[in-house]
């Protein structure tokens, strides 16, 4: 691995800064965190990348995490539950991460992505109910939401990454009728079970360096905190504004790694 430069690391900690708090606000902040790590490591191998970001998003999301869970309507024992399954999927998808070209995976992301943006602009109310407008969610939907969102969302946290706040955020809202809001926020925690999983893994295989961590993960911290405060200030509107400009960041973002990368 080549050694890095002040520049560098003064250009990966404001990209960190800027992460967290698109983490915090509606996910998807590894769109910009991880391309920046391996932009910035051009001579270290991909898992280092990987496990680097696990260790910067970590911070940011459990502060994010922490801001949400003392102001915001949240559902604690749902959140750890999906918290603990999302650690334990986001463990073995990180298992699999030095085995798969994450080239194979993209072009599914996309078309999911698409679908997603599609949905949340054909439907504007999308998010914005009151908590408890409507019927509760069925065994049908919760039992989904455990599958989804804790087992599947989490196993894809582990073996890739980017975007999965956003879709942690999409499975809350259309399976268990959950505001954008108190999605976010419930995010945040199953959040912070995905990446102490792949970390767990990560750090275990010595692939993250050590050295440049604390430094980003210190304006991680203080954009996850910011973002945190402002979603929670302006409400379930802005969050999903956020959401339909990361989404189409996202897919933007795919597409050129697929095809001019």
């Amino acid at each position: 691995m080549s050694d890095i430069t002040l520049t560098t690391a003064v250009l990966l900690c404001l990209a960190a800064a800027l992460a967290g708090w698109i983490d915090a606000v509606v996910g998807g902040g590894g769109l910009l965190l991880l391309p920046a790590l391996l932009l910035g490591l051009p001579d270290s191998p991909p898992t280092y990348a990987l496990g680097t970001n696990k260790a910067v998003a970590v911070t940011g999301t459990s502060i994010a995490a922490v801001t949400y869970a003392r102001k915001a309507p949240l559902d604690r024992a749902l959140a750890l539950r999906l918290g603990g399954l999302a650690l334990l999927s986001a463990a073995g998808g990180a298992l699999f991460a030095s085995a798969v070209e994450k080239e194979t995976l993209q072009p599914l992301i996309m078309v999911v992505l698409l679908g997603v943006a599609a949905f949340v602009v054909l439907r504007p109310r999308f998010g914005l109910a009151e908590e408890g407008a409507g019927p509760p969610p069925s065994i049908a939907r919760r039992v989904g939401a455990l599958l989804l969102v804790g087992v599947g969302i989490g196993f894809y946290d582990g073996l890739i990454g980017p975007g999965t706040g956003t879709f942690l955020v999409i499975g809350l809202v259309g399976l268990l009728r959950m505001s954008m809001l108190r999605a976010t926020a419930t995010a945040k925690i199953v959040n912070v079970g995905t990446n102490l999983g792949a970390l767990a893994v990560f750090a275990g295989q010595g692939t993250v360096l050590w050295q440049l961590a604390p430094a980003m993960a210190l304006f991680n911290m203080a954009g996850g905190w910011t973002g945190a405060r402002m979603a929670l200030r302006r409400g379930s509107g802005f969050v999903r504004i956020v959401l339909l400009v990361v989404v189409v960041a996202l897919v933007g973002r795919l597409a050129y790694d697929q095809w001019w990368g």
